[in-house]
């Protein structure tokens, strides 16, 4: 029986490196001012969603390990059976407090959030209507809940209001999913109109907040505000701001919550100090932005709307060669590949951090216009 599973996955496998699309783990090493070591080499990651180097920062380090040489290393169990760990309850309250929200609720990572949303607020007989760009958990998400579930093209408002018209009338309840910055574009998404849209359709909206957060914000706020601690705030983790009822009903109701180990609590504590540092350090949460800019202004490309810049090459096995050739010249940028964007639209995804300089930022430019002059 082993034969046949081992002769599946090598079949498999070969039709993945046919097509370039294998996946593979490369040992690399992650250091300060977007540093990383790999193969022995030192790099400077464009790759990476810390977004304001936190991951790094000592007073984020020195609070994580504070939690952990008081707290443990884990959690011990789900939240609902060991209790509710004191950097949680402080994180959960700033959480709320940043998105001017009643109550938020922490999850072990961003994909357990969107796993657990919207199955805990809709189901069968409801609807839910995602952009087609909505990461892949909030697809998983949607389907788990048992909804009727409709795809609208990515910000298409009148898509959007055409599914809410044809549809809304029949269904008991309708939750729109979309994020606010979508992570591998880079671009954002109309919320004011998509919120007058629910508000006019008595829809629900949950925004993911994940590449925003610290980062693209003030905005307007969504009655679901999701995302995660793993980018802007360089932890782990993920979470839900929302009124209070509705957080006390997903603590009952949230599989992914209620079955799950808790979050360490050095992860809240560095989620917590860092939080802390995006709010009062507005100008280095201004930076990412700026240099996302710079970067697209060299090149000539669209004025970046996020630190999130793609470079569109097309097949998969193009891409896969500029990345390699731009870590020849120092840089780490890993190219993006089906099935996570569509079939001919494989790229490099550029992340730009406070943590890089603006020297590296145009060295990064002028490899790129060296290695694809035909995009001049």
């Amino acid at each position: 029986m082993s034969d046949s599973l081992d002769a599946f996955a090598a079949e498999k496998l070969a039709g993945l490196d046919a097509a370039s699309l294998r996946r593979r783990l490369v040992p690399t090493a992650r250091g300060p001012a977007a540093g990383a070591e790999r193969a022995g080499r030192t790099l400077v990651s464009f790759s990476c969603n810390d977004y304001l180097g936190l991951s790094h920062d000592p007073r984020v380090i020195a609070a994580a390990a504070e939690a952990l040489a008081r707290y443990g290393a884990g959690a011990g169990a789900s939240r609902l059976v060991t209790g509710n760990s004191p950097p949680l309850a402080a994180l959960e309250e700033r959480l709320a407090r940043h998105k001017g929200k009643e109550a938020a609720l922490v999850f072990g990572s961003g994909y357990l959030a969107n796993l657990g949303i919207a199955p805990a607020l809709v189901g069968p007989g409801d609807l839910i209507l995602i952009d087609e760009l909505g990461h892949s958990c909030l697809f998983a998400g949607a389907r788990m809940s048992g909804a009727r579930v409709e795809v609208f093209p990515h910000n298409a408002l009148e898509a959007l209001e055409a599914l809410l018209r044809a549809h809304r009338g029949s269904v008991r309840r309708a939750l729109i999913l979309t994020e606010r910055i979508f992570s591998m574009d880079g671009d954002r998404a109309p919320l004011p109109e998509i919120l007058t849209l629910a508000q006019d359709y008595d829809a629900w909206t949950l925004v993911d907040d994940a590449h925003g957060l610290g980062v693209v914000e003030p905005g307007p706020r969504a009655p679901l505000e999701m995302g995660t601690l793993s980018k802007t705030l360089g932890s782990y983790g993920g979470y839900l701001c929302a009124s209070r009822a509705v957080i006390d009903l997903l603590t009952s109701r949230a599989r992914s919550l209620v079955y799950t180990t808790g979050l360490p609590p050095a992860s809240a504590a560095a989620a917590l100090a860092a939080l802390a540092i995006v709010e009062s350090e507005p100008e280095r949460a201004a930076r990412p932005l700026a240099l996302a800019r710079r970067f697209t202004a060299r090149l000539g490309l669209a004025e970046a709307e996020s630190p999130v810049v793609p470079v569109l090459v097309g097949e998969a096995e193009a891409a896969l060669a500029l990345s390699a050739a731009l870590e020849k010249r120092g840089f780490l940028v890993v190219a993006i590949r089906p099935p996570t964007v569509a079939p001919g639209t494989a790229r490099l995804r550029v992340a730009f951090s406070a943590a890089h300089s603006e020297e590296q930022v145009d060295a990064l430019a002028d490899a790129l216009a060296t290695l694809t002059p035909d995009r001049r």
